[in-house]
């Protein structure tokens, strides 16, 4: 989902217009960045917490000459999903069924292996 479809989403769950509704949006992740920026913790009881963690500087390679490279510390915001977003998110999955022999995908071709032979 893209920004531009939160805010659309917003607008139709509310009365507000799609002026009003992508303010609202705008200003929701702003605070999550301003807060982020600051060391704060956001905590969203039944979503999810997000967070930031630090990175110690330390030596890496550069994989295409093997030159030793020297990476600098640095923070990297974090998100946790909570207990409640993972249970809504597995609820739909867990109730669904494996396919059945007819519904699996068939190998490009088009044709499906023959009996005994393996793919390789």
């Amino acid at each position: 989902m893209t920004r531009a479809e939160l805010v659309e989403h917003v607008t139709r769950a509310s009365d507000l217009s799609k002026k009003h509704a992508e303010i609202v949006v705008n200003t929701v992740f702003e605070s999550i960045i301003e807060a982020l920026s600051c060391d704060e913790k956001i905590e969203l009881r039944g979503f999810g917490s997000f967070r930031i963690r630090r990175r110690k500087a330390r030596v890496g390679r550069n994989p295409k000459t093997g030159a030793r490279v020297e990476v600098p510390a640095k923070r990297i915001p974090y998100f946790k999903p909570g207990k409640e977003l993972k249970e809504l998110i597995n609820a739909d999955h867990s109730e669904s069924e494996p396919l059945s022999a007819a519904q699996s995908p068939t190998p490009v071709g088009g044709q499906p292996p023959p009996e005994g032979d393996l793919p390789l």
